[in-house]
Parts: C-alpha cells; sequence; structure tokens
C-alpha cells in the first residue's frame, strides 16, 4: 500500500524508460510522485509514462539544450519541480574496453552522458526547485573497483555529488548519491559475459543480484 509520501511532487527521473530507472520511476508513481520519464528511446518511455500516470519528455541528457527543455516541459505540465533522479547512463550495449585504449569518440561521449549529463540536467533543473528539494544521483559500486571507463565516470558522480551538495545547500537542496551493486537487468544481461556475471555474483555477500523493480 502506498504511503502517499511523495503526493503532489514532481520528480524527474532520466533514463526512466528501462532497467533501474523504470524501477524508480513506478515506484515514485506509487507514492504519488507526478514522474518525468526522461529518456531517448521514444517508444519504451511513452509505454513507461502511460502505465503510470506521467509525463514523457524526448531527453539527450549530454545535451544542454535537451536538458533544458527537459525542465521548462515539466515546469509547463506541473508547475514546478521537486525532485530529481540522475540515472541515465550508457550501460546496456555499453563496449568493454579499457579507458588506453578505447576509441576516443566513444570514451568522450560515454562520459558526456555518465558523468557531464548528471551535471547537464541538475544545472537545467535546479533553479526551477523549491526550497527542500532533492537531487539523487546513480552512482555504482564500479566506482570502487575496476571497471574501465564506465567506473571512471561512476567516481567522477561520486565527486560531482560532493561538489553540488555544497554549492546547492544554500539554496536548501540536498544532493545524494546511490550506488547499486550489480542489478539483474536487460543492460547488464546483453552487456556483460556470462562467465564474468557469474563471477560477479559468486563475489557478492548475498551471492544474487539485486532487482530493479519495485518493493511491494
Amino acid at each position: 500500500m502506498s504511503s502517499g509520501r511523495f503526493d503532489g511532487k514532481t520528480i524527474i527521473v532520466t533514463g526512466a524508460a528501462g532497467g533501474i530507472g523504470e524501477g524508480y520511476a513506478r515506484g515514485l508513481a506509487e507514492e504519488g510522485a507526478n514522474v518525468v520519464v526522461a529518456d531517448l528511446n521514444d517508444e519504451a518511455g511513452e509505454k513507461v509514462a502511460a502505465d503510470i500516470g506521467g509525463l514523457y519528455v524526448h531527453t539527450d541528457v549530454s545535451d544542454p539544450e535537451s536538458a533544458e527543455a527537459l525542465a521548462a516541459a515539466t515546469v509547463a505540465c506541473y508547475g514546478t519541480i521537486h525532485g530529481l533522479v540522475n540515472n541515465a547512463a550508457i550501460y546496456g550495449g555499453m563496449k568493454l574496453d579499457f579507458p588506453i585504449t578505447a576509441p576516443w569518440d566513444y570514451y568522450k561521449k560515454s562520459m558526456s552522458v555518465n558523468l557531464d549529463g548528471a551535471l547537464a540536467v541538475t544545472r537545467a533543473v535546479y533553479p526551477h526547485m523549491k526550497e527542500g528539494g532533492a537531487i539523487v544521483n546513480q552512482s555504482s559500486t564500479a566506482a570502487y573497483l575496476y571497471s574501465g571507463f564506465y567506473g571512471l565516470a561512476k567516481a567522477g558522480i561520486n565527486n560531482l555529488t560532493f561538489q553540488l551538495a555544497t554549492e546547492l545547500g544554500g539554496n536548501n537542496i540536498r544532493v545524494n548519491a546511490i550506488a547499486p551493486g550489480p542489478t539483474d537487468t536487460e543492460a547488464t544481461r546483453t552487456t556483460t559475459p556470462e562467465e564474468m556475471v557469474k563471477d560477479m555474483v559468486k563475489a557478492l555477500p548475498l551471492k544474487r543480484f539485486g532487482t530493479s523493480a519495485p518493493a511491494s
């Protein structure tokens, strides 16, 4: 049963067309939030938004103008913004390569989404936030392990969170990060080789993947 703790609150979730982001969007909606689904996958994003009675906005988080359009569309629909979940990332289908050898253009594109995207959307959204707003950045346990340029971006998210929390605290906007471990999503199943997945699970204390479904 919903607690209604987010009744009347408007929350943007980037990368919410699938995976963990979809889980966030559905969970927040169940708690009464007006959820804005921001993604590049129009078909899946529109379906999630329709299922939860929210708003879908086509968004490229790496593009500051697209981020500004997301904020404007949210305010036009709901009047204000109370929360932001910076979840969008290049992960599903990601090239498994090393920072020292990955094609430079691909490395830059990955970082522009996985790190810079959180900053671009935050910069667009925070001026519209009421005092007491909250921003949650999606980090990962990959930030603390060897995990190529994906882990490098997530380590950057951790420090970005610290910087933004300091800068926006004076506006009474809280900024935090969460760091999920390996999670059973389509992106994980299609990106990570099966033997690597088995090794990841063996290293976990509970010997199982996390899930992206909202808690019942």
